[in-house]
Formats: structure tokens, sequence, C-alpha cells
């Protein structure tokens, strides 16, 4: 199943897509109990079966649910819209840290990210006035789907409610103001997130997954998740040792080789640019770069 975040006119709303490629506006059928994909994750097993139901058998006639828009009439918007936690991992592929000539990290180098700093699908990522070193980074996006502590690396898994496209733009002079990365990975718009969450379900190992990055249409990124250092269960595992995880929460799980910095010469994104992440079964994350 795949869920989206989406407007329509004024409205902030989640769903899915309808057979023919639509929307199904599950937040305004079931808005007095989950108006939001964070509440719909964070939900009961009998809410769940609720929607599943009205998915099923559509207005009650069966035959299943038909779409309410056209894509096309919707803003996409971040699959989670209200995150509680963004945490963002640096320095966990091999080959990027290879490339970047630091020593492979013994522990998983984790900085915060805040829900503005990034866009939905097709929305315009911002190059910021203050620097023209803006840099692409393609990354999955775990999205946990109930309250992990302390979970061991084997149930790990079982605490994802799906996964995702990330673009995590980054700002690469302000990121090293300071031995802490924060200043360059929370410029307003800066990166992307989307265009939809893939449920579980559909990719129960995500080792096998495979990222590509285009940059007007060049592929400037293509590995397999599975070059991570710290794979997603690692990564589960110590994060929730030390907080406690929450559905809706998302891990950015790290950027593979060929990022614009390491170039020579640099290649960075401007106004006018378009990225595209892309990861198999999840889908194609696009952006156009605009100047703020």
């Amino acid at each position: 199943m795949k869920y989206m975040s989406f407007r329509y006119v004024n409205r902030d709303s989640w769903g899915t897509y309808g057979p023919d490629g639509g929307v199904i506006d599950l937040g305004a059928e079931f808005i007095n109990t989950v108006p939001t994909l964070r509440d719909f994750l964070s939900s009961n097993d009998g809410v769940k079966t609720k929607v599943a139901k009205y998915l099923k058998t559509g207005f009650g006639g069966g035959g299943g649910k038909t779409s309410d828009f056209p894509i096309g009439d919707v803003t996409m918007l971040p699959p989670i819209t209200n995150p509680g936690k963004i945490l963002c991992v640096g320095l966990n592929y091999r080959k990027h840290a290879e490339e970047t000539g630091n020593p492979i990290p013994a522990q998983p180098v984790l900085f915060p990210r805040w829900p503005e700093s990034h866009v939905g699908h097709g929305q315009p990522m911002l190059a910021p006035r203050e620097s023209a070193r803006f840099d692409y980074e393609g990354e999955l996006a775990v999205i946990i789907g109930k309250t992990a502590r302390r979970i061991s690396e084997s149930a790990a898994l079982d605490h994802v409610a799906g996964y995702s496209c990330y673009n995590e733009g980054s700002i690469r002079d302000w990121q090293r103001h300071s031995s802490q990365y924060l200043p360059g990975k929370n410029f307003f718009h800066s990166g992307a997130f989307g265009p939809c969450l893939v449920t579980a379900d559909k990719i129960p190992d995500p080792s096998k997954l495979t990222l590509k990055t285009r940059l007007n249409g060049e592929v400037v990124q293509h590995e397999g998740v599975d070059d991570l250092i710290f794979s997603v269960p690692q990564l589960i595992a110590y994060i929730s040792t030390y907080t406690e995880l929450y559905a809706g929460d998302v891990i950015v799980t790290g950027t593979p080789s060929g990022v614009g910095h390491v170039r020579q010469p640099p290649l960075w994104m401007k106004a006018g640019d378009t990225v595209e992440v892309e990861i198999s079964k999840i889908g194609v994350l696009t952006n156009p770069i605009e100047a703020d």
C-alpha cells in the first residue's frame, strides 16, 4: 500500500492512490479519528480495520473505492507532515565515507532536521541566498509505525510503518561552521521528502533496495542500500536505546557516494535545476530548484 499526504484547495489531508491513479481522500472520510497519516499510523487495530474495509467496499456498495479527484489537482506534501522527530545519519555508506576521506564511524553519526526544512514531491527546494554550495543527498527514509524503546535488531523491522525517498539538501559551507552539522542541514525548504510512504509489507528487506539520484537527468548517485555501514535494524536498535521512537518519527539513513562537493569541479544545485531521487519499489521524488 502507498499512502500520501497532500493539500487539496486549502485543506491538508492524506490518502492513497485509487485504481485510476487518482487520490482517495482518507483524511476527509476519517477526519474525526485519523485526520493525518501520522494519526493513522499510531491508531489502534480497530481504526486500521475500518480504513481497510472502506478501501475495499467503497461507498458501501462494494467493488472498491473510486478516486475522489485526479492526482494533478493536489499539492503533494511530505508523507508525514507533523513528525515528532527527524533523525538523520551522516557518513553511513562505506563508499561515501571513503570518497570524503573520513574513517568508518564506530557508531552512527546523528543529527536532527526540522519539518520546515523539507518540502513534498514536486515542490521547489530553495537554494539559499547565503551560499552557492547547495548539495544533493539522495537517501532512504524510514518511518516508524509504533512505539520503540530499547528494541533489539531482530525486532527492529517490526516497528517500521514504511519507507520513502528523501533528498537531504545540504548547505556545505554552513554545515562546516562548527563540529555540528545542524545549520547546513536545516535551511528553510532545502530538502525534500516523498512522494509517498510505501508500507513495510511491500519491502520486507530494505537492504535490497537500490537508490539513484539524478541532477538534470544525469545520474549522479547509484548505489544499493546494502552499502550502508549501519543497517536499518541497527539504526533503530541504536536510536531506541537513548530515545523513545513513536509512530511517525522519521530516520533518514544516509547518502551514498557521488555527492557534489567531492567532485572536481564541485557540482552544486542551482536555480533552474531539477533533482530526482529514485528508490526501487518506492518511486521517484522530483523537485525543481528555485532561488530563495
